[in-house]
């Protein structure tokens, strides 16, 4: 009987996990999306509502951090490698591609000044390099 309530526990807290940060990803995103489309489209032009906003998209960004930090301790260390790892090349074609995107923005070669694509960018390398990860240990 006692087996049995700890497997049933461990399923809880393997599923609890994810779902925790994907509540989390999911009130990031709102927070993000209100405070960018809010003073266009909710609110015209008043500063306190969109600090406001921007200080909601803070507030729970720092929850997701910790959610996803408190998801990366409770995955195996397979996933873990293969996640950490994918970070990694992230964060550094981010620094590349970042600053390269800067030395050209300052040499006047960028015709628009929209940085927003950079985000998608690192969404796309994020997940490229989690399933070559798993393509990689399976």
């Amino acid at each position: 009987m006692q087996a049995q309530d700890q497997t049933g526990d461990s399923h809880q807290d393997s599923t609890a996990g994810p779902a925790r940060l994907a509540l989390w990803t999911l009130a990031w995103v709102a927070t993000f999306a209100l405070a960018t489309f809010g003073p266009n489209f909710l609110w015209d032009s008043q500063p306190v509502a969109s600090w406001a906003a921007v200080a909601a998209n803070l507030a729970v960004g720092i929850g997701w951090i910790v959610a996803h930090a408190r998801f990366l301790r409770g995955i195996d260390e397979l996933q873990r490698k293969i996640m950490q790892d994918a970070l990694a090349v992230t964060l550094g074609v981010g620094y590349v591609v970042g600053f390269a995107y800067v030395a050209a923005d300052q040499a006047d070669l960028i015709a628009f000044d929209d940085a927003g694509i950079s985000s998608a960018l690192l969404a796309v390398v994020y997940v490229t390099a989690i399933a070559v990860g798993n393509l990689r240990y399976r």
